[in-house]
């Protein structure tokens, strides 16, 4: 027989109050805080791109290419030809070897602007700086681009002035043919560069990057040199028309034939590309870990 258990008697519910404390003000930081743009993001990466070792052996690799040659085209010719021969020849169309060397430094900078911060790793100190990826890439394609258009319109520029004082017997370039000589070529390769820094964007390394974009500078035209079948002379017309030696050459108005872009047909040609790599690279930037 069990014995009863006396029953404990039940606490009270307590009723539980947080103390009133004493009221702490807000911290407020001596540094003052300001909301990021653009411009800041722009100031960041010029920072960057000048303080870069390579940004300035690439670019004077390409100064010294398009200045060189540009001079030496047009030194040989005016001493190996008389003023009948060069009659009607325009003496700008001599800075074109140099610009055509030279767009590899531009393409091997543009790729590594982007590519060489995921090779190593930067690329995630810089996200974090600014969380906007969209922000990044645009500030990164403002200040190359105005780099890469600078030093090629003052190159080409002065291989310009050059040879036109050398070649003596050569036709007076008229308004038009200075403005796309100099200008208008210097658009089209500060494009290609920016083309080169999306794809660097995409691709994420830099020797992939640079491997499609001298392939899509120079393949076109290699490939339709040895095009001899009679079934692909259409294919092999088109190669000649829109390879990139081809539409540099019609800035200068020596197309390599009679067909196909003109005038400045070849810039909004690579402004459009270039467009649309850019909203690609965007896209992609948004869905990609980085």
């Amino acid at each position: 027989m069990s014995t009863p258990q006396p029953q404990m008697p039940q606490a009270a519910p307590t009723t539980w109050q947080a103390s009133s404390g004493p009221s702490y003000p807000t911290y407020t930081s001596p540094i003052p805080v300001l909301r990021t743009h653009l411009g800041h993001a722009i100031a960041s990466e010029w920072t960057k791109i000048r303080s870069v070792r390579s940004t300035m052996w690439t670019l004077g690799v390409f100064v010294l290419l398009v200045i060189g040659i540009g001079l030496a085209a047009g030194a040989l010719v005016a001493s190996n030809s008389g003023e009948e021969s060069l009659a009607g020849e325009n003496p700008l169309s001599f800075g074109f070897f140099g610009l055509l060397l030279g767009s590899m430094c531009i393409i091997t900078l543009g790729v590594m602007t982007t590519a060489s911060e995921y090779g190593t790793g930067m690329i995630r100190t810089t996200m974090v700086a600014c969380p906007s990826r969209g922000r990044v890439l645009a500030a990164k394609a403002i200040v190359f681009f105005s780099v890469a258009f600078v030093v090629t319109l003052v190159s080409a520029l002065l291989v310009a002035l050059a040879d036109v004082a050398m070649l003596e017997g050569a036709k007076e370039p008229s308004a038009q043919e200075w403005l796309k000589g100099t200008v208008g070529i210097s658009f089209y390769i500060a494009l290609l560069g920016l083309l080169s820094l999306v794809v660097g964007s995409i691709i994420r390394h830099s020797a992939g990057a640079i491997t499609i974009m001298i392939g899509l500078v120079l393949a076109p035209l290699v490939i339709a040199l040895f095009m001899f079948s009679a079934s692909l002379e259409d294919l092999r017309q088109a190669l000649f028309e829109y390879s990139i030696p081809n539409q540099l050459s019609v800035f200068y108005s020596n197309s390599l034939t009679e067909t196909g872009p003109s005038g400045w047909d070849p810039l909004w040609i690579a402004l459009g590309v270039t467009a649309a790599a850019f909203a690609g690279a965007f896209a992609l930037l948004e869905k990609r870990d980085v």
